[in-house]
């Protein structure tokens, strides 16, 4: 099928800015690579150190630098569910690699923190800020110059974007991720909903709560909603740095082990000593970005997204654009239903087709660049597949279904669940920011309503607590930007501003925060840019202004006459409490130098 005329556009000109930093970017991995194994100019001294600690057979491999040395880059940690199950991968990992001649170690470990634990906490005022620390962890790891190739040991949500981060820095080695996989399914998504709105509203107990969080969130693995863990591993097949259909396999399955074994065959193939090299900085290409920003559109992918791929692309050397995304959602329609915009979970998905009728759909339709560069070889018609366990316990592959098996979590292009992404950009008298609508009642894609103005969610929790917000209004909640306080996310206000659309009233959000894609049916403008603390005009509004969010024109403006909003002084926070405790006070130096949202608010500036 011929590539859709408004993808192939949206390329050209991305290919056509970026051609200035993309050329620098690919001259400094060519010659980053230069002829082959590093290890072999290290001195003595340093090679001895490099292998001192391996078993004699590693010893002697490495020693003699004929063969692949693989090194492993992991977030393991037993306190989150999803990198708990990579406790066991190097073991694996080293066993596979020798059984082709390679050998394996673990190069170095990076942060992995929950925005789930964090959620409300001061912790969660690092989480974005651990996206390029997790960079800054991986690039250490691999500064030794004794490996071939890696291994990146990543699910959730910073730290797969910071790992690609680091890859494409050491852009001239081969990088394969290696999922862990999804939880298998606790209690619904949508009586995990209920519980929460019931308790916002003093209607249920905490223990009750804690029950079915527990019973939510109750196994080793990836937590199954469709937040910004799962969309990175949906990123990571369809942009082909993993295996074909590895994504979604649940941990300490036999299939799953079979899959990273596999991995590590894979990556001691594609290296300089062989005859495929696939350096991950060619492979991740300005189609390839294309490609992860359609996929996010087809899925209802995290917004987070929207500074995390921003950030990938220019570590490659591309100028990647929220009006890139808005023009992509335009023609990319809408195929999986999955809470926080549905009611099913990953693994539904994964049983209807998953990744593999997912992109079979797309590229039968021409909404994908099929002739893509993986780690798998040439096309990405190699990843619409379904995996399977060979009666060998290797991995068997067959055609993914040409039907889906649950239309009400997966549907064909020919009859999605909506014909664009629901992804829209935002712009007026208060700046830039982003929307979600996938799951946006048609009746509240506009809402025009007096501002209430908060500087914390607390405050908007706490108003709620004294019944002050049972009406029409837009909650503004500003100094969340990533200069305030780093940027979190805001999802303590899902269940309020939930329970008061569903008693009728006419409410939505304007942020400088963040909200991943968890906002869900409440209509959220969130990454306003530029933020309050930066002078932006979201710190000029007082309550009572008349704010309107309109989704269907793509505005966000303030009722007030423009001499008026220019003559306020800004609003100014005591944001000391936020810089201080829990570790912030580190990071006083990233807040004064990052970017802003639409620039990734990312702390490496341009890396060109």
């Amino acid at each position: 099928m011929k590539l859709n005329p408004a993808i192939a556009t949206v390329t050209a000109r991305i290919i056509e800015r970026s051609r200035a930093s993309r050329s620098r970017y690919l001259a400094k991995i060519d010659a980053a690579r230069g002829d082959g194994a590093h290890r072999r100019h290290l001195s003595c001294s340093n090679l001895a150190h490099g292998f001192a600690a391996c078993g004699s057979a590693d010893k002697a491999a490495i020693r003699g630098g004929g063969v692949p040395n693989l090194g492993i880059v992991t977030a393991y940690n037993d306190m989150l569910s999803a990198h708990q199950p990579y406790e066991r991968f190097p073991p694996l990992i080293r066993e596979a690699a020798r059984q082709v001649g390679a050998t394996a170690q673990v190069a170095g470990g990076v942060a992995a923190m929950c925005d789930g634990v964090t959620q409300g906490r001061g912790g969660m005022e690092l989480s974005l800020f651990s996206r390029d620390v997790i960079a800054l962890s991986a690039v250490v790891a691999l500064s030794h110059d004794m490996f071939d190739a890696a291994l990146y040991l990543g699910i959730c949500d910073k730290i797969v974007p910071g790992l690609l981060i680091a890859a494409l820095t050491f852009g001239h080695l081969p990088a394969v991720f290696v999922p862990a996989g999804p939880m298998p399914s606790g209690i619904s998504n949508e009586e995990k909903s209920r519980i929460r709105q019931l308790y916002a509203e003093g209607k249920t107990t905490r223990a009750e709560l804690l029950d079915v969080e527990a019973k939510a969130y109750h196994a080793p693995g990836t937590c199954t909603f469709y937040g910004t863990a799962n969309s990175n591993q949906m990123l990571m097949e369809i942009m082909g740095l993993h295996l074909p259909g590895a994504s979604f396999v649940n941990p300490n399955t036999p299939l799953r082990d079979a899959l990273t074994a596999e991995a590590v065959r894979h990556a001691a193939a594609i290296t300089t000593l062989g005859r495929d090299y696939r350096p991950v900085g060619r492979i991740i290409d300005e189609r390839a970005i294309v490609n992860g920003v359609i996929g996010l559109h087809a899925t209802g992918g995290s917004t987070n997204h929207l500074l995390h791929m921003v950030a990938i692309a220019r570590a490659a050397g591309i100028d990647l654009r929220w009006e890139d995304f808005e023009a992509l959602s335009g023609v990319v329609p809408l195929l999986a239903r999955v809470y926080p915009n549905g009611s099913a979970d990953v693994n539904q998905v994964h049983a209807a087709g998953g990744m593999g009728f997912l992109i079979a759909q797309l590229l039968d339709a021409g909404l994908l660049h099929a002739d893509v560069n993986t780690i798998y070889g040439s096309g990405l018609d190699a990843y619409c597949i379904d995996a399977h366990l060979g009666a060998d316990s290797g991995v068997e592959r067959v055609r993914a279904p040409a039907q889906s098996r649950d239309v009400s979590v997966l549907r064909p292009v020919s009859d999605p669940f909506r014909t664009d992404g629901g992804l829209r950009l935002l712009t007026g008298n208060l700046g830039r920011a982003t929307i979600k609508v996938s799951s946006v009642p048609e009746d509240r894609m506009v809402v025009e309503a007096p501002a209430i103005v908060f500087d914390e969610q607390q405050q908007v929790q706490a108003a709620f607590a004294r019944g002050e917000l049972d009406r029409d209004f837009i909650a503004v909640v500003r100094f969340q930007g990533p200069r305030a306080n780093g940027m979190p996310e805001l999802h303590k206000l899902t269940p309020v501003l939930s329970v008061l659309q569903n008693r009728g009233r006419r409410v939505a959000l304007v942020t400088d925060g963040r909200m991943s894609g968890a906002s869900g049916r409440v209509p959220a403008a969130i990454h306003v840019t530029p933020e309050a603390i930066a002078g932006g005009a979201i710190a000029q509004i007082h309550d009572g202004d008349i704010i309107r969010v309109d989704a269907i024109a793509g505005t966000l403006s303030i009722k007030v006459d423009d001499a008026i909003l220019q003559a306020r002084e800004p609003a100014v926070a005591n944001l000391e409490s936020h810089h201080v405790g829990l570790g912030r006070e580190l990071f006083a130096r990233f807040r004064d130098v990052v970017g802003s949202a639409d620039t990734g608010a990312s702390v490496f500036g341009d890396f060109s």
